[in-house]
């Protein structure tokens, strides 16, 4: 297929292989070995539970302060597809997104690809093309068989290890350990910022041979009323500024990415001004992000147990005088019952959604399980945009809205509100 528009290369991508994921190596290997993808430029891959979203975006905007060209490759996006792909903090535009699509299949053969693996090599295609300093990519699931995988990182970075994805990783900590672990290299560095790292994790570190670095043993946080010092095992960062980014989990996350820049500091170095900027130019849309007004509106895209853990924490942290007003949806293959209990003691009323899709939750779903914990459902609607609109009459100007439980949640109260990212 070759086409010049972007929704016909996604839509044609999301037909091309019978399953949304499907784990393994081989066949992206193949193609790209067809491709001669060979990066000569550092690659820092950048996996875990939650927090990858917001440690790439600090390692970006770090990289980007210090006069380099870098490359990022994440998701899932929540407007445009465009989001995924950046160049020197800009997104990729159709006609570019067009140009790597075309380079793989071009070679692909019958090769199948799934949406993500064909994403990816096209992402990497293009950074190559673009001849960067070093890229920065986000694991999609796992670790070991995710399509970043297929490179070679000088860094590579895991920020938690919780349960998600069980169907395909395992149903314990030790499992999903494991799995996030095999992005680590012989040699190379690997950090870890789950402050409780799983055994799996360990072991696999030090069987692999890799330089594994543990938040809390090897390197740390330490806080103080206006700034934070970082320390490791080659520098320590005294009066940083606390990230941009709202919310007491973005400390661990800074922590990595500084312990992953210095494993690059030979190659890349990065003075104190440059990490200080990063850290206060560092965005990423729906992680604890607070939009002023009234009612005020926050959008979370937690959707395990732990990220909703993170979410009440920081709920309970910040002080409102009126109602807390949940717009909730969730994929139904999600721990649904798990999100729930956390939350529930921070959540004066909600106004479920259902999710279009095959994995989509629907309302009635939601509310159910809202109903048997003798919770308060205000409205229940097959329509997220609805169920915003219904929350913003019932918070009052005293209250807030917290949206959260998907990414699709969360990208569908931005396109109601005619937001653009």
């Amino acid at each position: 297929m070759i086409s010049h528009r972007l929704e016909d290369w996604l839509a044609y991508l999301e037909r091309l292989h019978p399953k949304t994921i499907a784990l393994g190596l081989d066949r992206v290997r193949a193609v790209q070995a067809k491709l001669q993808l060979s990066p000569t430029f550092p690659v820092i891959i950048v996996g875990g539970t939650n927090g990858k979203g917001s440690t790439c975006a600090m390692l970006e905007a770090t990289l980007l302060a210090a006069g380099y060209r870098v490359g990022c490759y994440t998701s899932p996006h929540l407007i445009r597809y465009n989001e995924r792909v950046r160049i020197d903090g800009r997104m990729l535009d159709d006609t570019a997104l067009c140009e790597g699509f075309a380079a793989v299949e071009g070679v692909r053969g019958d090769t199948p690809l799934t949406y993500f693996e064909f994403g990816t090599l096209a992402a990497v295609w293009s950074f190559v093309q673009a001849n960067l300093d070093v890229v920065i990519l986000e694991v999609g699931l796992g670790g070991r068989l995710d399509a970043v995988n297929v490179f070679d990182p000088e860094v590579a970075i895991v920020t938690s290890v919780d349960l998600d994805h069980q169907d395909y990783l395992g149903d314990t900590r030790e499992k999903i350990g494991f799995e996030k672990a095999g992005i680590f290299r012989p040699g190379k560095m690997a950090i870890c910022a789950d402050a409780d790292p799983p055994a799996s994790l360990r072991n696999y570190g030090k069987d692999s041979g890799a330089q594994l670095l543990c938040i809390g043993h090897d390197f740390g946080i330490q806080r103080e009323p206006e700034s934070w010092t970082y320390w490791g095992h080659a520098s320590t960062r005294s009066a940083l500024p606390y990230p941009i980014m709202r919310g007491t989990h973005q400390l661990s996350n800074a922590a990595a990415a500084i312990a992953g820049l210095e494993g690059l500091r030979a190659r890349l170095p990065v003075s104190q001004t440059h990490l200080r900027s990063g850290l206060l130019s560092a965005r990423l849309p729906g992680r604890f992000q607070v939009l002023p007004g009234k009612p005020m509106l926050i959008l979370d895209v937690a959707h395990n147990p732990q990220a909703a853990g993170v979410l009440a924490k920081n709920l309970r942290t910040q002080l409102v005088s009126g109602k807390t007003i949940a717009v909730f949806g969730m994929l139904q293959d999600k721990d649904i019952a798990a999100v729930i209990e956390v939350l529930k003691d921070q959540i004066d009323g909600w106004c479920v959604g259902g999710l279009s899709g095959a994995r989509g939750a629907s309302a009635a779903l939601l509310a159910s399980l809202l109903e048997e914990r003798g919770l308060n459902v205000l409205h229940s609607t097959p329509d997220i945009a609805q169920a915003y609109s219904f929350a913003c009459r019932e918070a009052g100007e005293d209250g807030r809205i917290c949206v959260f439980g998907s990414f699709h949640t969360v990208a569908e109260v931005l396109i109601t509100r005619g937001a653009k990212t």
